[in-house]
């Protein structure tokens, strides 16, 4: 019995147009449209839903403004989905029907399960050549003009207390911690085998409930300086990167989102098993970011924002004074 990880998320958004170009640009397929929803599917048919803050039947807000109001979760079978609604039976919001079961997790979020629908599939993802392995043999690395994102592959919230939460999703549906700021934050992973983190929850000084950021799976490092150069280029708003997570070893590339928060970019993160031993760490800017780009690249010179676009046909090409 496992979780296989997210489904589908729901965003409860102010500006819809705005909302839904945004995600059109992120390389999500747009599948269905009413006046007050819009659905997107990534390459293996994970739902990314907005709809209008004011839609009848959306779960309540954890946050003012637009912001995420429910992440579904896949599971493998019907057997899993009813051993998990026995578990959360008498917890508040607790819902069944309609192939879905549910719950309010201690933050206040709707959180739902269901029969996975998401899809197997393989796609080419660029290889690294290192000193020990080589990979790609008489081919070039891959050079993306857009992305395409795989699925959802995690969410960030701030929550009000991350023990409580932590303990939610461990005993409740089986989650594991891979690491965490003690008192202050938890990376978990929605099975013993996996990636680094499906889930992580983070509590602030001075705590609140709110979203933190989306993240979308990408083949490749490639895809995630292609896709965010292209999304530059749309006119979209770097918040940080491309860099490089020192907990998780993925890359990054995060941006502002008009649905609510950031949304991520991001490729390479640690897979680990049972026999990972969760490490602790202080928050700080050199755990957040190995090394980062501030302001981001701009799509079209391909250099830093706000830095001279380089002349001539190559770097050595230098105006005679």
């Amino acid at each position: 019995m496992s979780v296989l990880g997210i489904d589908e998320i729901t965003y409860g958004v102010e500006d819809l147009a705005t909302s839904a170009r945004f995600f059109a640009d992120w390389g999500l397929k747009e599948v269905a449209a009413s006046h007050d929803e819009v659905v997107f599917e990534s390459l293996n048919g994970c739902r990314v839903i907005l709809a209008h803050l004011d839609k009848p039947g959306l779960p309540p807000a954890i946050e003012a403004g637009s912001t995420l109001r429910e992440v579904v979760w896949g599971v493998e079978s019907e057997a899993d989905l009813k051993r998990y609604a026995e578990r959360i039976a008498r917890d508040p919001g607790f819902i069944e029907g309609e192939g879905r079961i549910g719950c309010l997790d201690p933050n206040g979020l709707a959180v739902r399960f269901q029969v996975t629908r998401k899809r197997d599939i393989q796609v080419p993802c660029g290889q690294s050549n290192t000193w020990q392995f080589k990979g790609r043999i008489n081919q070039a690395s891959p050079i993306y003009e857009r992305a395409q994102p795989i699925e959802v592959g995690h969410v960030v919230f701030f929550v009000k207390d991350v023990n409580a939460c932590e303990r939610f999703y461990s005993e409740r549906f089986g989650f594991v911690c891979s690491d965490r700021y003690p008192d202050r934050g938890a990376f978990m992973r929605c099975a013993e085998e996996g990636g680094h983190h499906d889930l992580f929850m983070l509590q602030l000084p001075q705590p609140r409930a709110g979203l933190n950021h989306v993240a979308f799976t990408v083949r490749d490092i490639h895809e995630v300086f292609g896709g965010g150069m292209h999304i530059s280029r749309c006119g979209w708003d770097t918040e940080i990167g491309p860099g490089r997570h020192p907990v998780s070893s993925a890359y990054f590339w995060y941006f502002r989102n008009p649905a609510g928060a950031l949304v991520e970019y991001y490729a390479d993160e640690d897979q680990l098993t049972g026999e990972w031993q969760a490490r602790t760490f202080e928050p700080g800017p050199t755990v957040f970011a190995e090394w980062a780009i501030a302001g981001g690249l701009d799509g079209n010179t391909r250099r830093q924002k706000n830095v001279e676009a380089p002349q001539g046909k190559f770097l050595t090409d230098k105006p005679k004074g």
